[in-house]
């Protein structure tokens, strides 16, 4: 019997906003709810950014951007018949020089 990849591989650690605004709060000393709402106005302005074509560079983490993908052509797996995948727009993620050798 197969194995699933998924289920030997080991469980990785999600870390959410909740969980990094905790930690700010302690370190900083400032209340959770304020660190909290400081985190997601950031998020907002980077999605509001990323609406408008920007480009957003986090110094030490990387750059965020959209990326916009022509239309193409596929197939479709189950039936191999030619299909034409619309184009779009996708957020690409470069990480930063020291980020990747710090890892």
């Amino acid at each position: 019997m197969a194995t699933n990849a998924t289920s030997t591989a080991a469980k990785v650690e999600t870390v959410t906003l909740r969980q990094l605004a905790e930690g700010l709060s302690e370190s900083h000393e400032l209340p959770k709810k304020q660190v909290m709402g400081m985190l997601e106005e950031m998020v907002g302005d980077i999605t509001k950014h990323l609406k408008r074509g920007a480009r957003i560079r986090i110094g030490g983490l990387g750059i965020l951007q959209v990326r916009k993908r022509p239309a193409r052509m596929g197939r479709n797996p189950a039936t191999g018949e030619a299909i034409k995948i619309k184009a779009s727009k996708k957020i690409a993620f470069r990480a930063a020089k020291d980020l990747k050798e710090s890892i």
